[in-house]
């Protein structure tokens, strides 16, 4: 339902502070001891990267940017329409589309824990699970996106959307200026992930 309005290192770490290094020294060690496939691990990473990933979200927005018609049955049973286009599956279900419009900005947050529309955005980023991004965005989401580098005209309201395993909402963006001449592809390159849980708005041309 809508709302209107550090880690701390451990001084024994043997591993190097970077997560990313932290995770290459995860993997070698367990393909060294024969427990993981390298080219399994890369697939698996590319599916949720690409595939189930925010690819597919920016596929729907821009789909609903392009097209009048498409764009009102997304926003009346968004189920249905990315289960059309094959983006559907677990983590997937009870979609709801917000849009974002000039008198309103709608961001997404999962108060509980980090409910999250896997199938259209793909895994989801460290910030959005943290305690902190959880408890601000519905206490005061205006400094929330400040800190993304959003600032929005003071009569734009600030919607916030708490996700959960029965309802799970994806942020369409405004559509943005000189845009008009884009063809589908174009105008999936103006969407990121972030603008469609509503952190960020679409990139220019």
């Amino acid at each position: 339902m809508p709302h209107d309005h550090s880690d701390h290192a451990h001084p024994h770490s043997l591993l190097p502070s970077d997560p990313a290094l932290r995770v290459k020294a995860l993997e070698t060690i367990l393909t060294q001891k024969g427990l993981i496939d390298p080219a399994a691990l890369d697939e698996i990473i590319d599916t949720y990267e690409n595939k189930i990933g925010p690819r597919n979200g920016a596929h729907v927005v821009a789909r609903a940017w392009a097209d009048p018609y498409f764009k009102a049955a997304l926003l009346e049973d968004a189920d249905a329409v990315v289960s059309e286009m094959g983006y559907y599956g677990r983590q997937g279900e009870h979609m709801v589309v917000v849009e974002n419009t000039a008198q309103v900005h709608n961001m997404v947050v999962c108060t509980l824990c980090s409910c999250y529309p896997w199938p259209l955005l793909g895994i989801p980023p460290g910030w959005y699970k943290s305690d902190a991004y959880r408890a601000r965005a519905v206490r005061e989401p205006r400094k929330v996106l400040a800190d993304f580098g959003v600032t929005l005209p003071e009569d734009t309201a600030v919607r916030v959307w708490d996700s959960t395993a029965e309802v799970r909402y994806l942020v369409l963006p405004m559509r943005p200026e000189g845009s008009e001449g884009l063809e589908e592809a174009g105008l999936m390159d103006l969407v990121s992930r972030d603008a469609m849980i509503g952190c960020a708005l679409a990139g220019t041309p």
